[in-house]
């Protein structure tokens, strides 16, 4: 387990500006421990409300393939993009100290980083924040940027060092920070020749004596992404040219009459998951243990709500994916519908759904989901989706409208949405955040695995996008929950420290279940978690103050989702 007192160090890889920033935001408004979180941002000039645009950005951001974002904070336009380390401490800071004394903290991080890189003649400059090369001499060169905010005792923004970057950026495109007379430079133009990586190293070390108890609590997602990672679609061969037939696939794992299941080849999942450093694995026809072994009650009240999914056309994932609760979550009025169709856009490792060409969005899927919901009688209906990066705003606008149906069939019942990413994009997922009737009362999105065995389990998302999405979704003002996976060959002190990152961001409810693999195409299983496991972190979770933790060997994301709901809202 992770020491509390540590400062938790992660790093993130490369990060859009706005997701590290939605992430930031949470964790200052919410968590309570240390968190320094390390990345890349893919190329973009941010700005404070006073900055001097048309002085000091030179050229359309956009021709030079960068964002333009208006951040709150002092200080005029600055840059960020690969090669540049950006780190972003949200630690806690005594009431007696300032901004001032926290930049303070910062310059001697980066000193003493760039001291053990070769650099000797580094510091600061008394009319400058910053950290700068050649302070001893005629010719000050700035090499790293720091901009902070601190407010009730706690810290975000940070810093961002020049190890690589494309220099164009800082020299041809902008005026950075708005300083005109003084030069910028970079680790390698300086002589220094290293990776990013080893930068982090030495950063992450040197956190360890600046906050917390001098401790260091890290973890890493994938420091890189092969293209081939990724489904076609997502990279960018577009959804297919045509549905395929089972003839069509002599290997598939399971066909039916009008439909074939395809997973993402064996090999290629294995050697992300060999990448990732989990080996071996249990053999697909291992016995499962007997506390994976559920007793499935098909009762009269259940059938009878079968033949009310079946009338109006509708997919449940209880059925679709053969849910063992769903006798229990049936008869305790919640069901989970599937909308946008059965076939999804991304190849997950440990998923089953259909990876076809998806079909269009059935205009009138809001009203049979509503329909159903009221002729069900549900108090807790569970929307969730497939991956729909084919659709302009990745679905939400349609999830949002099943959302509104339901509201005004029966407005007792309390809607979760269980949603994709959206790849990052604000605009779709506010559409269901927005104020009104398609707003859900909770939004549910599956972080599924721990940061460093993301690329491997699924690699067209992301760990820090993630928890960007549901950033945002506490910001605002909705009931925010995920959950994730045990058995796909993590470690304790991993999982420690996904439950202190979904902490920090104010989750109100995880989810943990055992990963069962679908198929011999599909990641293996690593081990079989014991249910004494799972009663663990569920005291962890909440210790750290998750509001509820719902874990056992069969919990899926939307197991006991009534009761969990109930409780976070009472409390």
């Amino acid at each position: 387990m992770p020491n509390d007192g540590a400062v938790h160090v992660r790093w993130l890889g490369r990060v859009p500006y706005r997701e590290a920033l939605a992430l930031q935001h949470s964790m200052f408004a919410h968590g309570s421990h240390d968190h320094l979180l390390l990345l890349e941002h893919p190329h973009v000039f941010t700005h404070g409300p006073r900055a001097h645009l048309h002085a000091n950005v030179k050229v359309d951001p956009a021709s030079v393939g960068a964002e333009l974002v208006s951040v709150k904070r002092g200080g005029d336009v600055t840059y960020h993009g690969p090669g540049q380390l950006v780190g972003y401490p949200i630690v806690n800071v005594p009431n007696s100290l300032g901004a001032g004394d926290h930049v303070c903290a910062l310059q001697r991080l980066v000193v003493a980083t760039l001291h053990e890189l070769g650099l000797a003649d580094v510091g600061c400059l008394s009319e400058y924040p910053g950290v700068w090369v050649g302070v001893s001499g005629p010719n000050p060169r700035k090499i790293c940027a720091i901009g902070v905010r601190l407010a009730h005792g706690r810290t975000m923004h940070g810093f961002a060092l020049n190890v690589h970057p494309d220099m164009r950026y800082l020299r041809e495109y902008i005026v950075p920070c708005g300083i005109g007379d003084k030069p910028v430079t970079s680790l390698a133009e300086e002589g220094i020749h290293v990776e990013l990586a080893q930068v982090v190293d030495i950063v992450a070390r040197l956190a360890g004596r600046q906050w917390g108890n001098g401790s260091v609590e890290r973890q890493d997602v994938a420091w890189k992404t092969i293209p081939d990672d990724l489904s076609p679609f997502s990279r960018g061969a577009g959804p297919g040219a045509a549905v395929r037939r089972s003839s069509d696939h002599v290997t598939a794992d399971h066909v039916t009459a009008d439909r074939v299941e395809v997973a993402i080849p064996a090999s290629r999942a294995t050697a992300r998951l060999q990448q990732a450093g989990v080996t071996g694995g249990l053999a697909i026809a291992t016995r499962k243990p007997d506390w994976l072994r559920p007793k499935v009650s098909l009762g009269a009240e259940v059938l009878a709500l079968k033949r009310v999914v079946r009338a109006h056309g509708l997919v449940t994932v209880c059925e679709e994916a053969g849910c063992p609760n769903l006798s229990d979550c049936w008869a305790d009025g919640t069901a989970t519908f599937m909308v946008l169709g059965e076939r999804c856009t991304r190849a997950c490792g440990f998923c089953l759904v259909d990876t076809q060409q998806p079909m269009a969005p059935a205009a009138d899927e809001p009203s049979r989901v509503a329909a159903a919901v009221q002729q069900m009688g549900l108090a807790h209906a569970v929307l969730t989706m497939v991956a729909r990066d084919d659709l302009s705003d990745g679905g939400f606008a349609h999830v949002a409208a099943c959302v509104a149906a339901i509201r005004r069939a029966r407005p007792r019942t309390i809607v979760e949405a269980l949603v994709s990413d959206a790849k990052g994009d604000e605009a779709s997922l506010a559409v269901l955040l927005a104020a009104g009737p398609g707003r859900p009362d909770v939004l549910n999105h599956n972080v599924e695995t721990v940061a460093r065995l993301q690329r491997a389990v699924r690699p067209s998302a992301g760990y820090a996008r993630s928890l960007a999405v549901l950033s945002r979704a506490k910001a605002a003002g909705l009931t925010i929950k995920t959950g994730f996976m045990l058995g796909l060959g993590e470690a304790d002190e991993e999982v420690a420290g996904l439950l202190h990152d979904l902490a920090a961001i104010g989750i109100d409810i995880v989810t943990i279940g055992q990963y069962l693999r679908p198929t011999s195409n599909h990641l293996p299983v690593a081990r079989w978690a014991e249910p004494h496991e799972f009663a663990r972190w569920k005291q962890f979770g909440e210790s750290l103050g998750i509001g509820h933790v719902e874990a056992s060997p069969l919990t899926r994301s939307s197991y006991h989702a009534k009761q969990a709901a109930d409780a976070v809202r009472v409390s």
